[in-house]
């Protein structure tokens, strides 16, 4: 009790420290030097976050260029992070956190945490895409830490962002074999459940990251390997050089899910997102995963399963073109659900996020043609046909097809 009082003191010093020089700041005031509940780096960092950053603003812009999916699929960080995957998501869920881990700019590529967490976590676009450098979003660890090449840890006021004073966040930067700092790991949580032993937390993993970066070199796919195309979205197939593989549907979930999630599964992951409950032995397991992986010609790494070949894919397509805002080759490549016939649960986990990525991206549209062509496929969703209807002008022959819809819609 004592140390939520503690915390409850200490946040209302530093808003009190907010209030009184955020705004002298912005009025060109003198800068602060620090002191009392202000350490010297915060009030440093607020004078050079408030050139181009917006105290009242209520999330991280998002990086330019898009494509996360792929800049996370090429980091260097992308295989040590998958190996300790289980253990950050078994920390995030079990100590209430979000971890994300960023690249040398500030853009963060990979988080886990427990639902609750992370849909507080998006609504400040603390999420894959967001930017967290100091020029984009002012004051906060990940800023501090890729600054100054040491840990950072930042409290409640402490962060220039006023949508940022329920968080405290711990990180720690994660260099390379050359001593280059190739991002930052970060442990974020409400104010409230601040505790001192998160640094440690955060210090120990990025050890365990760069072990694994100095004990094995970066995989890469072989050259001039098979390429392979998979089509997964409305059809089920898969094709290397021309060349269909004669594949089951076990192992074509298992291609999607390697495709969709590049820095890999646990055995006892990947199991769970194909079986579920269901009692599976483990032989029958391997044996859908050796099969791949001869049809292959290798291609999935063993112990952590990942793709080492190469492999496109349909579906992860879509979410790149979503990353990078293009509509319109999204619709184009989006020819139905993900596996359709598939019951694995991990195959519709990302089956309705990959229906509800494109649908969102339809409403926020503001071209006609794109809910129109939806709505071709959701004959049911009259937000979607209204949608058309209000962006159709009133001459446009093309508002009865979408009335048409609307009313069977409704009808239903």
């Amino acid at each position: 009790m004592s140390q939520r009082s503690d915390l409850r003191r200490r946040r209302a010093a530093l808003e009190d420290e907010w209030s009184r020089v955020v705004p002298r700041l912005k009025a060109a005031g003198p800068a602060p030097n620090g002191g009392g509940a202000l350490r010297h780096e915060v009030a440093e960092s607020w004078v050079r976050s408030l050139v181009s950053v917006d105290p009242a603003r209520d999330s991280a812009p998002v990086a330019e260029g898009g494509a996360v999916h792929h800049r996370w699929a090429d980091s260097p960080l992308r295989r040590p992070v998958g190996e300790l995957a289980d253990e950050l998501r078994s920390i995030a869920d079990d100590a209430g956190f979000v971890t994300a881990v960023t690249d040398e700019s500030g853009t963060i590529l990979w988080t886990c945490g427990g639902p609750t967490m992370r849909k507080r976590a998006e609504r400040v676009n603390f999420a894959p895409g967001g930017r967290w450098d100091e020029q984009a979003m002012g004051t906060n660890a990940l800023s501090l830490a890729l600054r100054t090449g040491r840990p950072s840890t930042v409290f409640s006021a402490e962060h220039l962002v006023t949508a940022l004073h329920g968080w405290v966040c711990y990180c720690a930067p994660i260099r390379g074999l050359d001593g280059r700092v190739l991002g930052v790991l970060d442990l974020s949580t409400t104010w409230d459940r601040s505790n001192p032993l998160a640094m440690s937390t955060v210090r120990g993993l990025v050890s365990a990251i760069e072990a694994r970066l100095r004990a094995e070199p970066p995989r890469h796919p072989r050259k001039n390997a098979p390429r392979v195309r998979l089509t997964c979205l409305g059809e089920e197939r898969a094709v290397c050089e021309g060349v269909p593989l004669a594949l089951r549907p076990r192992q074509l979930e298992i291609l999607t899910l390697l495709a969709l999630e590049p820095d890999g599964f646990s055995p006892e992951r990947l199991r769970e997102a194909l079986y579920g409950d269901r009692p599976v032995t483990a032989s029958t397991f391997k044996a859908e995963i050796s099969h791949l992986r001869r049809a292959l010609g290798g291609g999935i790494a063993p112990r952590r399963y990942a793709l080492t070949a190469p492999v496109s894919c349909d579906a992860v397509d879509v979410l790149r073109a979503l990353e990078r805002g293009d509509t319109e080759t999204a619709l184009g490549l989006y020819r139905g659900p993900l596996l359709p016939r598939s019951e694995a649960p991990g195959i519709g986990e990302w089956r309705i996020r990959l229906e509800v990525a494109v649908r969102e991206a339809v409403l926020t549209s503001t071209r006609p043609e794109h809910a129109l062509r939806y709505g071709e496929r959701a004959p049911y969703d009259a937000e979607v046909h209204e949608h058309a209807l209000r962006l159709l002008g009133p001459g446009d022959a093309r508002r009865a097809i979408a009335a048409g819809r609307l009313t069977a819609a409704l009808r239903d």
